[in-house]
């Protein structure tokens, strides 16, 4: 289904990502984070609407619809390593430090972070172009936001 998307995202110097091709990419990494622990909690998912339809001003129906193409894109995708450097070739540096707050979020949501999770943050992170220090900040922003 998600074929001649990854495609156009995995090649050598892919053009910048049309907006509704960003969000999905970015949700995607969501999933899969989520999934790292190999416990994708109903919770998660739940959190991960919120999250889209916080950043996207989409509504409950458009986010639900959105992550679930995300679950299927990232099960298509290729692994971390190739699909997050593919994002950081095609979007932009501040969606992207986005997005790392949003993935704290979601490691943090069930209120303990595993060693996979952890692994898979700083690894993604750091494909992703973002410091630890600024990786770092945003999960103290998450960790002292308001519930």
């Amino acid at each position: 289904m998600f074929a001649d998307f990854i495609k156009r995202l995995t090649q050598p110097d892919p053009a910048p990502l049309p907006d509704d091709d960003a969000r999905l990419a970015l949700t995607a990494l969501l999933v899969r984070i989520a999934r790292s622990d190999n416990d994708y909690a109903a919770s998660e998912s739940r959190l991960i609407d919120q999250i889209v339809m916080q950043r996207y001003g989409l509504d409950a129906d458009a986010a639900r619809a959105l992550r679930s193409d995300a679950e299927t894109l990232e099960t298509e995708a290729p692994d971390t390593v190739r699909f997050t450097r593919a994002i950081k070739d095609a979007v932009a540096y501040e969606n992207r430090l986005a997005v790392i707050e949003a993935l704290w979020q979601v490691v943090l949501a069930d209120g303990s972070r595993s060693d996979e999770e952890n692994a898979l943050l700083r690894l993604v992170a750091s494909l992703l172009g973002i410091t630890d220090t600024d990786s770092a900040m945003a999960r103290k922003r998450i960790e002292n936001a308001p519930n």
